[in-house]
């Protein structure tokens, strides 16, 4: 289950970013920030995987 929770964040970091580019690419601030929005989300998933990574060793 680790893992897959790992691979949600990778990916949300990933559709993250590409959406911001994208986003500063058009001009479109609201983009941008749904962008940066998904990409925290993605990076808050990973910090708490790994936590619990420390946890259990």
């Amino acid at each position: 289950m680790a893992g897959n929770q790992k691979a949600k964040g990778k990916a949300e970091q990933a559709k993250g970013k590409a959406k911001e580019a994208l986003g500063r690419a058009v001009g479109n601030e609201r983009m941008e920030a749904e962008g940066r929005a998904q990409g925290a989300k993605g990076d808050a998933r990973q910090a708490k995987e790994k936590t619990k990574d420390v946890f259990k060793h």
